[in-house]
């Protein structure tokens, strides 16, 4: 049978640091990026595509809010899930020139997910996400007071709003990603999943929240019983001590080594530490099977083998 993986893409393979942050420049990066995602179909592999949405979601909250005397500001889970919707479009519209390219006639959807979260999860207590526009200290303890915003300063470059960040729990829409998977290339949890309450009499309510990608991903790759889960990043492999005279790069991590690394504070918070503990929660349910971490450059070769950091149980 054709192995399963589920890819996990970082905001680079969406959107370039070097070029401007229009739906243009974003389609041209998507379109690099399907590039080497139809090379992995080429190859035989079964997948699904879980993506970012960090900086567009902000944007689209930040042009939601500017135009409030004239349009009504649309809630933070409904811009998650117009976030999914343009990003989604735009890989499927690139990935399926790229496989056509290849003559790989292979349908690919963008599915809208709902991801429900628990509304007892820490993470609503102490919001710690950034979204949108900075502000100055009197702005933003003025939306504080008219909004309820959480505002919180940051590194210097003024204040923001922050969202919680909780776990994903249950993907809402798995069955359809199920019943899609033998047929196409699935685009879903795009943004992490709009994030879900369940109220007691079973209907869903949308929060303020961004679910972490990685985290999605890696419950995807649970749901649909993937052989791998392949995380996306800038960097080719993981490295402890990163950025000092005496980095190391890994080529393999087992759990125990990883979970030693992330007692020791190896890996920072907002980018490398959830890449690496998603894939710890991946192997640790799953011990025969492997996720892997590298850049997108060199997906192909870290499926082979030949680079990456890959994380298996021991």
């Amino acid at each position: 049978m054709p192995e399963r993986i589920v890819i996990a893409l970082g905001g680079n393979a969406l959107q370039s640091k070097d070029s401007a942050p229009t739906a243009e420049a974003q389609l041209e990066v998507v379109k690099r990026t399907s590039e080497f995602i139809a090379e992995i179909s080429q190859r035989g592999y079964e997948m699904a595509v879980v993506h970012g949405n960090g900086p567009q979601v902000g944007r689209i909250v930040l042009a939601s809010e500017t135009a409030k005397d004239v349009v009504p500001p649309m809630p933070f889970d409904v811009c998650g899930a117009m976030s999914q919707g343009y990003i989604g479009y735009h890989i499927q519209q690139a990935l399926k020139y790229a496989l056509n390219k290849r003559d790989r006639n292979y349908p690919v959807v963008s599915l809208t997910t709902q991801v429900v979260v628990d509304r007892r999860d820490p993470a609503f207590q102490t919001p710690t996400k950034p979204i949108g526009a900075f502000y100055t200290e009197e702005e933003a303890r003025r939306l504080e007071r008219e909004k309820g915003y959480t505002m919180k300063e940051d590194a210097g470059r003024g204040w923001r709003r922050v969202v919680p960040s909780p776990l994903p729990c249950r993907i809402v829409e798995i069955g359809a990603v199920r019943l899609l998977w033998d047929h196409a290339i699935v685009i879903t949890c795009g943004g992490g999943g709009v994030p879900v309450v369940e109220n007691p009499d079973g209907t869903l309510e949308g929060v303020a929240a961004v679910i972490d990608k990685d985290f999605a991903a890696e419950l995807l790759a649970e749901a649909v019983e993937a052989d791998a889960l392949l995380i996306l990043t800038e960097v080719e492999k993981v490295a402890i001590r990163f950025g000092q005279p005496d980095q190391r790069d890994l080529d393999h991590l087992s759990l125990a080594e990883a979970a030693r690394y992330v007692r020791e504070g190896h890996f920072g918070a907002g980018s490398m530490l959830p890449k690496v503990e998603a894939a710890m929660k991946f192997v640790r349910s799953n011990p025969g099977k492997k996720a892997i971490i590298t850049s997108l450059d060199k997906a192909l070769e870290a499926l082979d083998g030949k680079t990456g950091t890959v994380v298996t149980f021991a």
